[in-house]
């Protein structure tokens, strides 16, 4: 009876061993996010502006990489318009799976949910930060034969007689946008903006048609520009020159000791799985730092800056700050 006794009691403790075993099993394959990506299930990268830009080139870059690293499709989405505010409310819209996830810039994505006026259905606690990207600094640009050969030249122009030249910006409350104000605060100088909803494609567009007299971009927006003697750089909103443009002073150079510039990254819908989140993370990190886009990066005028999503986080919040203090400089120069 006792050998009997022990081996049932063996049994039952193999069995419970073995349940117990199944079930942890059975947990860590169910955990949120464990087989995320699925084979063959498309990852949606949205870019709040039209192909061709800056935004969409870089997410174009990192693309084959982050298909690489994460075994799956990433297929980018251009849904511009509104200054980014269209793709930004898509982006937030989505469900928080990893299965769609968008390229951030700022201050258009910071500035957007911080005026009541504009509508929008989100706010910064509405993004995930997966990880920063590139610093794209402001640059002021005029036609070949522009009279004018300086940036001083320029902006005694402009506040001698406000608002004769139009200057061209991708959006209300943008980059562009900003740097107008920040010019017009400091200097006197004021100009007309015009908004160009769709992005820098847009911009330039109207620039190189002599729509506008003042193109108001980015250095990666100029480089290939200036290359062609389509566009004349006269000064970059930086405290150092841009490797990209080395003959082009910087505005303190000139004078003015101004610094403006679009900071870019990737998010995702707030509330996403940790591991969904990690996986992202990783094959953002990857794909950022990979050599070859770096130097792609570079050859269009953008220096790599990656911060890691929490890192981003961090950053966002303290230019949502900043941004608070300028915002109604943009709101009275619009």
């Amino acid at each position: 009876m006792k050998t009997r006794s022990r081996i049932d009691a063996a049994l039952a403790a193999a069995s419970l061993i073995a349940l117990t075993g199944c079930g942890a099993n059975a947990g860590a394959t169910n955990a949120p996010g464990t087989d995320f990506p699925k084979k063959g299930k498309t990852i949606d990268l949205v870019v709040a502006f039209s192909s061709g830009g800056a935004v969409d080139t870089a997410a174009r870059l990192i693309q084959p990489i982050l298909e690489k690293e994460l075994g799956t499709n990433v297929e980018v989405n251009n849904k511009p318009g509104a200054g980014g505010q269209i793709g930004y409310t898509q982006l937030t819209s989505a469900a928080p799976d990893g299965y769609t996830i968008g390229a951030t810039g700022s201050p258009s994505v910071v500035v957007s949910p911080l005026d009541p006026s504009r509508g929008a259905k989100y706010t910064r606690d509405s993004f995930q930060p997966l990880g920063r990207q590139v610093i794209d600094p402001t640059v002021i640009a005029v036609q070949p034969d522009s009279p004018y050969q300086t940036l001083k030249d320029l902006l005694d122009a402009a506040k001698a007689n406000p608002k004769s030249m139009t200057a061209s910006t991708t959006g209300l409350q943008t980059g562009e946008h900003f740097a107008m104000a920040q010019i017009q605060e400091s200097t006197g100088s004021e100009f007309a903006p015009v908004h160009f909803s769709e992005g820098a494609s847009q911009a330039t567009t109207a620039f190189l048609g002599k729509h506008v007299d003042i193109l108001v971009a980015n250095v990666s927006d100029v480089v290939d520009l200036t290359k062609q003697g389509k566009a004349r750089v006269l000064g970059v909103m930086t405290s150092e020159r841009a490797p990209a443009l080395p003959d082009v002073p910087t505005f303190k150079e000139s004078g003015y000791d101004l610094e403006a510039g679009t900071t870019r990254g990737y998010s995702a819908p707030a509330g996403l799985p940790d591991e969904v989140a990690k996986k992202l993370e990783a094959a953002i990190q990857k794909a950022i730092e990979d050599p070859a886009v770096v130097q792609k990066m570079q050859d269009l005028g953008l220096q790599t800056s990656y911060l890691s999503g929490e890192d981003y986080k961090q950053y966002w919040a303290g230019q949502e700050e900043d941004f608070k203090k300028v915002l109604p400089m943009v709101q009275k120069t619009d």
